[in-house]
This record gives C-alpha cells, sequence and structure tokens, in this order.
C-alpha cells in the first residue's frame, strides 16, 4: 500500500487535533478567521470503542477496557468532506476537527491552517510531552543487586 504525502500530511494533522484541547482548538481557530458554511453528515455522536493492549508491546492482544470517542463529519459548500474522530465527548472539538479536514481538502488553505493552527498546537504538545518526560526522570530510581558470596 502506497501512502501519499497528502495521505500522511492529514494522518499528522488530525493525530494532532485529536491530542489537542477543544479549548485551545477553539481559541486557535478563532484567530484563523474562517467560517466556512458547513452540513453535517454524520453526529457529532459519542460512542464507545474497545481498547486493546499487549503486554511488553509482543503479547497476545487482550481487551484492556473501553473508552469514550466522538465522531463527526461534515460537508462543505464546495462538496469538500471532513471526517473526526476524538477520545471523550466533545462534541464541538470533534465537529471543528472535521471542519479543518475538509478545508486541508484545498492545497492553499490546508498550508494556512498547517501554518497557524497545527504548527502551534504540535509545539506546544511536544513541550508538554517533554516537560512530562523530564518530571518523570527526575523520580526515575535505578534498582540494581549486590550478588553475595556463598558462605
Amino acid at each position: 500500500m502506497n501512502i501519499t504525502a497528502d495521505q500522511t500530511a492529514r494522518r499528522d494533522r488530525m493525530a494532532v487535533l485529536a491530542r489537542c484541547s477543544g479549548e485551545r482548538l477553539s481559541a486557535l481557530w478563532a484567530t484563523l478567521g474562517l467560517q466556512p458554511r458547513h452540513t453535517p453528515l454524520r453526529g457529532p455522536e459519542a460512542g464507545l470503542v474497545m481498547l486493546r493492549g499487549r503486554v511488553g508491546g509482543t503479547g497476545e492482544p487482550f481487551n484492556v477496557g473501553e473508552a469514550t470517542v466522538t465522531r463527526a463529519s461534515v460537508k462543505l459548500e464546495d462538496g469538500s468532506v471532513g471526517h473526526a474522530m476524538a477520545l471523550g465527548r466533545d462534541h464541538a472539538k470533534a465537529r471543528l476537527s472535521a471542519v479543518i479536514d475538509a478545508l486541508c481538502r484545498n492545497a492553499e488553505t490546508a498550508a494556512r491552517i498547517d501554518a497557524e493552527l497545527i504548527q502551534p498546537i504540535r509545539r506546544e504538545l511536544d513541550q508538554a510531552d517533554e516537560a512530562r518526560r523530564q518530571q518523570t526522570a527526575a523520580t526515575r530510581v535505578d534498582f540494581f543487586t549486590m550478588v553475595r558470596g556463598e558462605d
């Protein structure tokens, strides 16, 4: 399966939108001044997904539990369709993410959204991840065992 650059960019963009908070997304969105007319195709609607895990990342898969997700699909006046899904019950975030996905079908608009919306959010998420890593590293304890000789 060949993945194009557009598909990779969309995947990265949607991953950032899924991880950011709805409040931050709305605040940055307001600065763009884009208010496209859109029609809901589906949702936003909340549902459940089953989370699966593997011990050590390589063991047999098992069901960890369920998580609430919200999904939405919209259609813009120009016919562009966008889809989004995010953890939680934030309907506004799911709808806005779907609108952003639809707008990004246009290369010029996608470049503007990536520069003015996605990149700042990505930087903030990366900084939060790094702060969490540093906080975790500060509490790390290295255990070792000393071998005693036989009496």
